[in-house]
């Protein structure tokens, strides 16, 4: 079923719409909450979450795609999640990517001036990734998009992890670099 026919089937509130967007979507969704989490359970509940708020809170502009969307709301739940299974500790994982990302992207915020902000930074973020060559472009998404773990993705690229690590650096050095020259502060 085409994603539009699945945004319509949640504006009609047919019960149908969860199980099409399972079935499309359920893999991905996984996938990336456990790449997050580490965990299966909580992974599940995140992907239960993700469906939850497409059943309560589908956009109003309706998206044509729906991954891109139901990508950000379960790595929004999974950030959430692991905060708050991690209070006052500090383990690898998404607090890691957080960190990494921290210096070059700004914070979020329930402002509406910095709702605008962040559409804005969006579109800077989708410029700066069409510039990238293929293989960069594949390897930022994969480590902050989808939240891979460093030493799998170095062990697939056939190089070891502190030169991917090292490659990664100077991505976001690229980005801080670019947002600054777009008038981003950080």
């Amino acid at each position: 079923m085409e994603d539009r026919e699945i945004v319509a089937l949640y504006w009609a509130r047919d019960e149908r719409a969860i199980a099409e967007t399972e079935g499309k979507y359920g893999p991905f969704c996984r996938s990336l909450a456990r790449n997050l989490l580490g965990s299966p359970e909580d992974a599940e509940e995140c992907v239960s979450d993700a469906w939850m708020e497409a059943w309560n809170s589908m956009p109003e502009e309706r998206p044509d795609l729906l991954r891109p969307w139901l990508g950000r709301v379960v790595r929004l739940n999974a950030i959430d999640r692991w905060r708050s299974n991690h209070r006052q500790k500090r383990f690898g994982g998404v607090e890691d990517l957080v960190l990494e990302l921290e210096d070059c992207v700004p914070a979020s915020s329930d402002d509406p001036q910095r709702a605008l902000e962040t559409s804005e930074l969006g579109e800077l973020l989708r410029r700066w990734l069409g510039a990238l060559g293929e293989e960069e472009r594949r390897l930022f998404l994969r480590r902050y998009w989808n939240g891979e773990a460093l030493n799998a993705l170095a062990a697939e690229e056939r190089i070891s992890p502190a030169a991917l690590a090292q490659r990664m650096h100077r991505l976001r050095l690229k980005l801080k670099s670019y947002l600054e020259k777009e008038g981003i502060t950080l």
